[in-house]
């Protein structure tokens, strides 16, 4: 698979795309679901290129591709989780609304985010502290890594300019309920809570979580429950959670060069509860001995330091000057139905 290239990031965080056309909706199982092929033509990604189950978005500059009954979707390389896989509808591979509207509207389109602020402030979250020690490997535990990363991360924010703060900057444990309390008193600010997986032997790699968007299942489910439908602080947040997420994606997997595991949905506490746009980065597995080896070093924590400062920094270039919109929200009535948009003023 073609790695992510620092001029294909610059492009997924910064682009600037002005549309035209016709919006289609088709129903399938419940929900409304916008063919790909409008897609390309509204994100001027090109036509789509279809073989098989794998379907392709293509431009000198810009790649979207997938597969149709998978949730795994790239945008120029960087993986993503769906939280609905993509369907044939019709006989059209098509993607749900809820995909359109709150994961690629605001990853390919993030200058329109209309509720993002200036970005002064980060809070820094080492995960666990205290009695709670998280993953265990032979060379150390990860509540010990995640305060490093943090230290190191602070230290870079503030030579940058920025105003940082840190829910833990020794061992002790704070209840995430009170991480996520701390996150919303801050004006201006991002929340980035750091951590270390455990799994398999096998499992490997970094991986991204934001919160889920109201309505859709939690990864860490099995499926739906009662509980997706409860509103959350952070779902205020959800255009610019999930931007934050590509940023911090995207400079994770290019600088530690680890397999991609891709950008994910759930409802922890300390995204749920903070209204505060934030994220939760796993920077590898503790339980994998080759992981393990490279998390115990200075080198590869101190490179997880740097993603984080280029994460920041990348986010806040990306959700800059308000530009005029396209709607991307189709009307929400029953059947197939076309909303025609009118291209911004440039």
């Amino acid at each position: 698979m073609p790695r992510l290239t620092p001029l294909l990031l610059l492009l997924l965080l910064t682009a600037r795309v002005f549309a035209v056309g016709d919006w289609t909706l088709l129903k399938y199982e419940g929900r409304d679901y916008v063919p790909l092929a409008n897609v390309g033509t509204f994100y001027q990604l090109g036509n789509l290129q279809q073989s098989g189950s794998s379907l392709v978005l293509r431009t000198a500059n810009r790649s979207l591709r997938g597969q149709v009954g998978s949730p795994e979707l790239y945008i120029n390389n960087l993986k993503f989780i769906l939280s609905y896989p993509v369907a044939e509808v019709g006989g059209q591979p098509a993607i749900s609304r809820m995909d359109l509207t709150k994961l690629l509207e605001p990853v390919l389109r993030p200058s329109r985010i209309q509720s993002s602020v200036s970005v002064e402030t980060i809070l820094l979250d080492p995960g666990h502290g205290g009695h709670d020690s998280g993953a265990l490997s032979l060379f150390g535990c990860e509540k010990n890594y995640a305060l490093d990363v943090a230290l190191r991360a602070r230290d870079l924010l503030r030579a940058a300019g920025f105003r940082v703060y840190m829910t833990r900057s020794s061992d002790r444990f704070v209840p995430l309920e009170e991480r996520a309390a701390m996150a919303s008193r801050l004006p201006n600010a991002l929340f980035i809570s750091i951590h270390f997986n455990a799994s398999g032997n096998d499992a490997t790699g970094v991986e991204t979580f934001t919160l889920a968007p109201r309505g859709v299942p939690s990864m860490a489910n099995d499926g739906p429950a009662l509980s997706d439908f409860v509103p959350c602080a952070g779902n205020v947040r959800d255009a610019e959670n999930i931007a934050l997420a590509c940023a911090a994606h995207a400079t994770l997997v290019c600088n530690s060069a680890m397999f991609d595991r891709g950008i994910k949905r759930a409802r922890f506490v300390v995204l749920r509860e903070s209204a505060t746009p934030g994220v939760l980065i796993e920077g590898g597995f503790l339980s994998n001995a080759n992981d393990a080896r490279r998390i115990a070093t200075a080198a590869y924590r101190q490179q997880m330091a740097i993603s984080i400062l280029q994460a920041v920094q990348n986010y806040r270039n990306a959700v800059g000057p308000r530009l005029p919109v396209a709607s991307v929200v189709p009307r929400n009535n029953s059947g197939p139905t076309v909303i025609t948009t009118t291209t911004p003023s440039q």
